[in-house]
């Protein structure tokens, strides 16, 4: 284990890479090639090294997924199943993750570097729960009786939308796959999953267990393959109902202008953020200071909510600087297979760069450098811990999403101007508030244009709790009851009633 000045780099870890199992598209219950014959590399981060050559699917393949979703979802039992039919086989979906978390665990380490012991302790089991959630909820769909001003009987159905095509991103490939998936089951849609072309082993293991659960062919395909194709094919497909995209803005533009160009599909997006973290001098010094790296470096920077712009209470910032630039000395960056590790490699090569040369830009704008800012290792994507004092609001590191972990520091005075600078962003997904004074609790939560505000905590997500985005990070609900309605048509249903008593 070699020790850095900013961070401490791990040694490797003797863990074994899983064996890779599952490389082909999943179409209509098969394992099949795309229709071309090709094959992309996929990579493993904390070496840069190839894992695998998985099938890389275009139009042709995305037009046969979308094929076989239709037919299961017009003429197959899916959508036709009792809510609480459908809600076993998820269940029995559920318990087979939770039979194989060790192995998936590994493959979205491999992959895409996130944490082994995390993965195996929550973030598998977390995803098994999702589905167990959704498939609680799948008998309990149902509309309303409406009280009709006139001489009618109203009421409403919720009716599964129909097939839906969903793009994942390569920050969290299990959760972010269930997020989408467990709740479109349980509205009885049928569905196309394209995992990103970073991290795509876990989403197809995860197609070989819906199928030992009793998932009916057609209803889970999952296609592996490039965003400009695979991924374009199905926003501007004519046969999709749905299309969900979590990702940048950026592409989650251009999903919405394919959807709108092609047969209006429906489209929930949740897209980038640059969320703030506002500190007052109240504040328990050290937990702010614990809250704040969580929220800059969990998951190595890599997630939409990461709280990259800090705001810190002029009354405690130096000591919090001081606090701050200690703790960052202890935090252990390295193989994530390593139990002491936590921070791994950022997921590819790109995306390491990207976030060095938004470093060099925080660099020639004048902020200062307080720790981090270089590269870990000969080998592999890591990246120190990275904190900017003395930012100012129109640098790059201050407006763009960086994904990395690159923390922006700055002070403020009132609690006027937390709110102004906490709003200064095109992005509003979401916001931390630290603080014991309930009533500025209170009013700063609800003046932060944001989808979730949380308070004296940080990344406090729950299947149960809706999440999703204001501005430019999108909008949809995520998680929740929202999550599974926005899979559902309103019908309204109405008939005369004649001699009634009354309406």
């Amino acid at each position: 284990m070699a020790s850095d000045s900013n961070g401490i780099l791990a040694s490797e870890s003797s863990v074994k890479i899983p064996i890779i199992k599952y490389t082909k598209l999943f179409i209509n219950g098969e394992f099949v090639d795309s229709v071309s014959g090709k094959t992309f590399e996929t990579m493993d981060p904390r070496t840069g090294e190839v894992i695998a050559r998985v099938a890389e699917a275009d139009k042709e393949d995305v037009d046969l997924a979308v094929e076989a979703a239709r037919a299961a979802f017009e003429n197959g039992p899916w959508p036709r199943l009792p809510g609480s039919e459908r809600g076993r086989i998820m269940l029995k979906f559920a318990d087979l993750i939770d039979q194989h978390v060790e192995e998936l665990a590994s493959l979205d380490t491999v992959n895409a570097g996130n944490l082994f012991g995390n993965g195996k302790i929550a973030g598998i089991p977390s995803v098994a729960n999702s589905l167990r959630y959704y498939a609680g909820a799948a008998d309990k769909v149902h509309g309303e009786v409406l009280k009709m001003s006139r001489d009618f009987h109203g009421y409403t159905l919720l009716e599964p939308i129909g097939v839906v095509g969903h793009i994942i991103p390569w920050n969290f490939p299990s959760a972010l796959f269930f997020t989408k998936v467990s709740p479109c089951l349980a509205a009885g849609c049928t569905m196309v999953v394209k995992p990103a072309e970073q991290t795509p082993l876990s989403a197809i293991y995860y197609a070989h267990l819906a199928k030992l659960a009793g998932v009916p062919d057609g209803v889970l395909n999952v296609i592996t393959g490039f965003g400009q194709t695979a991924g374009a094919a199905i926003s501007h497909h004519m046969d999709i109902d749905k299309v969900t995209f979590t990702g940048s803005t950026e592409v989650g533009r251009e999903v919405m202008q394919a959807a709108a160009k092609s047969n209006l599909k429906q489209v929930s997006l949740e897209l980038g953020g640059k969320s703030p973290l506002v500190i007052f001098d109240d504040a328990d010094i050290n937990m702010a200071v614990e809250l704040a790296l969580l929220g800059i470096l969990y998951n190595k920077g890599e997630i939409c909510v990461a709280s990259s712009r800090v705001y810190v209470q002029d009354g405690i910032y130096d000591e919090f600087v001081k606090k701050l630039e200690d703790k960052v000395k202890t935090w252990v960056v390295g193989d994530p297979f390593d139990p002491n590790v936590r921070q791994g490699p950022q997921v590819d090569k790109q995306h390491f760069d990207k976030v060095l040369t938004y470093i060099e830009h925080g660099k020639r704008e004048g902020a200062t450098l307080l720790t981090g800012g270089k590269p870990l290792g000969n080998k592999g994507y890591y990246i120190e811990p990275t904190v900017f004092t003395d930012v100012k609001e129109d640098m790059l590191i201050a407006k763009d999403e960086i994904f990395g972990p690159v923390m922006a520091l700055m002070k403020f005075k009132t609690t006027e101007e937390a709110i102004k600078k906490a709003n200064n962003s095109k992005y509003g997904l979401a916001a931390g508030i630290i603080t014991k004074d309930l009533n500025v609790a209170n009013t700063v939560s609800r003046s932060i244009r944001a989808g979730i505000i949380w308070i004296n905590c940080y990344l406090a997500f729950d299947r149960d709790c809706p999440y999703g985005g204001y501005k430019m990070s999108g909008f949809g609900r995520e998680l929740g009851l929202q999550g599974l309605h926005k899979y559902l048509h309103t019908k309204s249903v109405v008939t005369p009633i004649y001699n009634s008593p009354w309406l």
